[in-house]
């Protein structure tokens, strides 16, 4: 451990991973919510066309990604919005395009070879520069910000938009700001894990807690410590064993949701029991007596109480 802390790409390599294993699942869980966890699967592939002008322009193709992604969220998320029947068919147009004109792209260029393309696709440890982790940290910063500190917010939206725009909520600008922090999540992980596994790590670790957790500021703050566990071990891993790290990252992070869900089993039975044991007593539902409590040894009949009475 000693020996691996003192490259300096490693020092770089793990702070990325701290801020992508906070960011991932911090987006992630909110995509879960709506049933869209493939749409950071898809934002990744725009992501590739940025790249490619990176190299194209020789600029930051980390910077050049954000943008372009931004712009591809921005029009799924009004894709989406409209509930157009075809819409399905625009976005995949949408994500095999900008796959495909990444590559182009990327081929196009006389400074980026396949070694520097796969690097963007798995990630890699050995490629995360110091311009790289800077722009890491200033996006994965507005990030968390905007996830935790509109978190109430996000959640109504998720949970029933109907319902959110009843109350008084800028449903529409949520929504599209929820899909900019995902392309922005995108670009910021995709030197870690790389643009095709990026979606694993927004997904996998939300998942994994929603087995042993029962609310949602639960879930999350689960989710973002299996994050940065998974995303540290990952990169340690990929340094000790020569693999990337994106790979390694994403295979530690199922083998934690395979453990959880043998144990959500068992903990719910538990947590069963416990409520039957503890919970409160099965009334009999007899009418409560009126007047003087009759004992069990009063057998004296109705017939028998008229005559007396008389």
């Amino acid at each position: 451990m000693t020996e691996m802390l003192s490259y300096d790409f490693m020092q770089r390599a793990l702070l990325a991973a701290v801020l992508v294993g906070i960011t991932a699942p911090a987006v992630g869980i909110y995509l879960v919510q709506r049933r869209q966890a493939l749409m950071g699967d898809g934002m990744g592939h725009v992501a590739m066309t940025g790249v490619g002008l990176g190299f194209i322009f020789q600029t930051s193709p980390v910077w050049m990604a954000v943008l372009v992604c931004v712009l591809g969220a921005v029009t799924m998320e009004l894709v989406r919005s409209r509930g157009n029947q075809r819409g399905d068919i625009a976005l995949a147009m949408l994500f095999y395009g900008g796959m495909a004109c990444g590559k182009l792209l990327v081929s196009l260029s006389a400074e980026a070879g396949s070694g520097s393309l796969e690097s963007y696709l798995w990630g890699s440890i050995l490629t995360v520069a110091p311009a790289d982790l800077a722009a890491i940290a200033v996006l994965g910063t507005v990030v968390i910000a905007v996830t935790v500190g509109l978190r109430r917010q996000l959640f109504a939206i998720c949970q029933d938009e109907d319902f959110a725009r009843v109350t008084g909520l800028p449903v529409r600008t949520l929504n599209l700001l929820l899909a900019v922090m995902a392309a922005v999540t995108v670009t910021v992980a995709m030197r870690v894990v790389g643009l095709l596994l990026v979606s694993a790590l927004m997904v996998v670790p939300v998942v994994a807690a929603q087995q042993l957790t029962r609310s949602f500021a639960a879930t999350q703050a689960a989710s973002i410590a299996l994050g940065v566990v998974v995303s540290l071990a990952g990169v340690t891993g990929s340094y000790h064993l020569d693999v990337p790290s994106g790979p390694a990252i994403v295979l530690l992070a199922i083998a934690v949701f395979a453990v959880f869900s043998a144990l959500a089993a068992p903990l719910a039975r538990r947590r069963h029991r416990g409520n039957t044991e503890h919970g409160p007593k099965v009334c009999d539902g007899r009418l409560p007596v009126q007047g003087p409590e009759r004992t069990s040894s009063d057998t004296t009949t109705p017939e028998r109480r008229a005559g007396l009475a008389q």
